[in-house]
């Protein structure tokens, strides 16, 4: 029986690990050192694809011979890229902004092999939200205290109230991880997490 090669989460996000998880497989995770700076003129596409192979090449020096998988993510709505928003202050401008719009989340996610082949794919995602009243803002900012989240929302918990229809493939790349593509990209380097063996 073949062993499993070591997978490495290049992420140190809690979300991005539980949904692996949903892999049964066995993995560990580092925090890949990357500079996330846009570049000037960059498209959201181009920003999540270069950033997901920074953090995996990153992942990859830390441990050779191994899968590294590396992911990033922007939202994006009227062309103006959303970030974390750090404050409240901050958090209710986003909210307000995204109030009745339709929002498209690109999730970069990058695949290194254990003989350091690179895929990269960007996975886009599309979320309408709601006509949001200020009551209803400033409550759920409240709630969920949502300041490190890109577009201050989310949608794994109380944020799915925000919403009024989700569209894409695969709703975990809202999340933060297109859970499809990386089942895909895995199979084109010859590993089946469906017949690898469960932890």
């Amino acid at each position: 029986m073949h062993q499993q090669p070591q997978i490495v989460l290049a992420s140190t996000s809690p979300f991005r690990k539980a949904l692996l998880e949903k892999f049964q497989i066995q993995f560990s995770t580092c925090k890949p050192q990357t500079d996330e700076t846009p570049l000037e003129n960059e498209q959201p596409e181009q920003l999540v694809a270069r950033l997901a192979q920074l953090k995996a090449q990153a992942g990859a020096k830390l441990h050779p011979n191994s899968f590294i998988i590396g992911s990033d993510q922007v939202a994006v709505v009227k062309g103006l890229i959303l970030g974390k928003p750090g404050t409240v202050e901050k958090a209710q401008q986003q909210l307000a902004l995204l109030s009745g719009q339709a929002v498209t989340f690109y999730t970069g996610l990058t695949l290194i092999s254990p003989d350091q082949q690179i895929k990269t794919i960007v996975e886009p995602f599309n979320v309408h939200f709601r006509q949001l009243t200020e009551n209803e803002i400033n409550s759920y900012i409240e709630k969920e205290q949502p300041l490190n989240c890109a577009g201050s929302f989310k949608s794994e918990a109380l944020g799915i109230c925000l919403f009024d229809k989700l569209e894409g493939r695969d709703p975990n790349t809202l999340i933060g991880l297109p859970l499809i593509a990386l089942n895909d990209l895995f199979k084109q380097f010859g590993f089946n997490p469906l017949t690898a063996p469960a932890v």
